[in-house]
């Protein structure tokens, strides 16, 4: 799933078969989603006898199992816990087609009082159903390890969960006891799902007056892309003032947050700030801590270098920060239509495997895109799984910029993977963030060097070269950077509140040391940590882009290397979902996320094509 800050919707950007000055506009004929395949609208009465089902249906579980799961893994292959998942996985199933709805009606616009109240019913319906399932998962790790082994093997239905089984057997050294449990569940909807709903809905209300027009923050945003520098600085100016306006709102939600989550950390007994999201990821912290140390040392070689070299090009002694994503001027500045991005992106996947461009083509013919930018949607871009039974949805917000066509192929790649991963079922189709980055950034890298490998001209392939060093730059070194500023506010909170300007303070700390002395940072530009989303819906979520990056990079160049058989080794590894770890999924490429060498080996592709740039300098 992306937000604006997944890489502030600078996907990587290459050349297309734009359209000239004389085609359509990319807002023509833009596809908006069809969600009847969940449900046929907000009153249908299918939605409505479904919420009902859900809870019933929980019930019912609750009142079948609970309190009787180690007499029936004592029973050995008599026993019936295999029919347990199965019914515990349907119930999740229908929980979670009914509430992927109600946040995609939401997403696509959240200022409509309607969608809110939908979205707001729904969330504590769902949260109420799900309430009679919270003993499961916590009666089946107080389970003798030896008894539930034994139970794997003994019960084939069983045996079938067994990946989801092991895993979920990792929480239990911070799980609680089974009411503090309850009451964490249900005191969520007036905790955190309530102040990230107060973030998200404040965000998609605040405007943006940049050269007479009142934009919402997709569209400012996008301004800092223009080639015109006059165009770039009013539109981070118009950020700065909104942001300062409402900095109040941010600071109180963001403090409120990390305020959560020390609490629940504490409780659960957690040592380190971020061990909490490495658990949920299936991630040692020793390899994170490890990628972290590796972008940092990168810095010098990575982003400042290429900083410099920009502000050359641009022809400033140093950039200002509105300046950090200009296009070069060998950039090619025609809207690209939505169809020629379409077919770019499906040539590019085709190329790879024909099967991929098969499964991507569904999403552009069935309607499962909604990609224009208009009032109330939610910014930024999002692939959502939805349930196995159905299939995932992609959110755009696309203006015809080069890097919209990047994100497309990113969203993709999202979709793709959630494709072939369904086949796993409800409970172990679900990738960890660090994985489930991967065909995402691969989908793009694949464009990219489609791409590339058509271009002859040399300021074209400059520019290329140039936009995707961006893109990767944004993608690693901004991604730690954000970490980074992540770590220091949750660890400061624990001292007390942040006042605006400390949370201020931070930010600009952290983009000093990653963007380095080419950029200045102006005034304002300490209030923009305000706007990025996953500081809010995913504490510490960021690093999974870098670690995604890397991966990619790394995995890349065993596709390059590779005689035959890629393809196949590649798609068992999305559809392995999440019932695998790190280590065995990239195992059969050669690849090992412990090696202390993997992330330098990742980081020196970044490195290598900045060389090139250097050359054609």
């Amino acid at each position: 799933m992306r937000y604006p800050s997944d890489r502030e919707g600078t996907a990587a950007a290459a050349r297309t078969a734009a359209a000239g000055p004389a085609a359509a506009p990319a807002s023509a004929g833009l596809p908006e989603w069809n969600l009847a395949d969940l449900y046929p609208s907000m009153d249908a009465p299918e939605l409505a006898a479904d919420m009902a089902r859900a809870l019933e249906a929980a019930t019912e579980f609750e009142s079948a199992w609970r309190g009787k799961l180690s007499a029936e893994a004592e029973k050995g292959a008599a026993g019936r816990l295999g029919e347990a998942v199965k019914a515990y996985e349907a119930i999740d199933e229908l929980v979670g087609r009914i509430g992927s709805f109600a946040g995609l009606v939401y997403a696509g616009d959240t200022s409509d009082p309607k969608r809110a109240k939908l979205y707001g019913d729904v969330q504590q319906k769902m949260t109420d159903a799900s309430a009679h399932l919270l003993f499961f998962a916590l009666e089946l790790n107080q389970i003798d390890d030896n008894l539930v082994l034994a139970a794997l093997d003994a019960d084939p239905l069983f045996g079938h969960y067994r990946p989801w089984v092991l895993d979920l057997r990792m929480d239990k050294p911070h799980q609680l006891e089974d009411r503090i449990e309850q009451l964490f569940h249900e005191k969520s909807l007036t905790g955190r799902a309530a102040w990230n709903r107060l973030f998200d809905e404040t965000i998609t209300d605040l405007r943006f007056e940049v050269g007479g027009e009142e934009l919402i923050l997709e569209q400012t945003l996008h301004r800092l892309q223009e080639p015109d520098g006059a165009v770039r600085r009013e539109a981070a100016e118009a950020l700065a003032r909104t942001f300062k306006a409402n900095l109040r709102t941010f600071t109180l939600i963001t403090n409120t947050l990390a305020k959560d989550k020390e609490i629940s950390d504490r409780w659960r007994g957690f040592a380190d700030i971020a061990d909490s999201r490495h658990l949920a990821n299936r991630v040692e912290r020793g390899v994170v801590d490890a990628l972290a140390s590796a972008v940092r040392e990168a810095y010098p070689r990575l982003s400042h270098r290429y900083y410099r070299m920009k502000a050359r090009w641009l022809g400033l002694a140093e950039m200002n920060h509105w300046d950090r994503n200009a296009p070069l001027p060998e950039t090619p500045q025609a809207t690209i239509a939505w169809d020629d991005a379409r077919d770019t992106v499906l040539s590019a996947y085709h190329d790879f495997s024909p099967q991929m461009a098969g499964i991507a083509k569904n999403f552009f013919d069935r309607n499962w895109i909604d990609a224009p930018a208009r009032p109330g949607k939610a910014p930024g871009a999002f692939a959502h799984p939805t349930v196995p039974s159905a299939h995932p949805y992609v959110l755009l917000n696309y203006m015809g910029k080069p890097r919209d066509v990047m994100t497309l192929a990113h969203e993709l790649g999202h979709g793709v993977h959630q494709v072939l991963a369904a086949g796993q079922g409800a409970l172990m189709a679900p990738t960890p963030l660090t994985l489930a980055e991967t065909a995402s950034v691969f989908g793009e890298m694949l464009t990219f060097r489609s791409l590339l490998d058509r271009t002859t001209d040399r300021r074209e392939r400059k520019a290329m070269l140039a936009q995707k060093v961006e893109d990767m730059i944004n993608t690693v070194v901004r991604q730690i950077a954000f970490y980074e500023f992540e770590r220091k506010v949750h660890t400061e909170r624990k001292n007390g509140e942040l006042t605006a300007d400390k949370l201020g303070e931070f930010w600009l700390e952290v983009q000093a040391e990653s963007l380095g002395p080419a950029i200045k940072l102006r005034e304002g530009y300490e209030t923009f940590w305000t706007y990025i989303p996953h500081f809010i819906h995913s504490p510490f979520y960021v690093y999974a882009y870098a670690f995604g990056d890397c991966l990619v990079n790394s995995l890349y160049a065993v596709y390059q290397n590779a005689e035959q058989g890629f393809q196949e080794k590649y798609f068992e590894m999305l559809r392995a979902g999440g019932t695998k770890h790190h280590s065995e999924l990239l195992k059969p490429f050669g690849l090992d996320a412990t090696d202390p060498n993997f992330w330098s080996k990742g980081l020196a592709l970044i490195s290598d094509l900045i060389d090139e740039l250097e050359r054609l300098d």
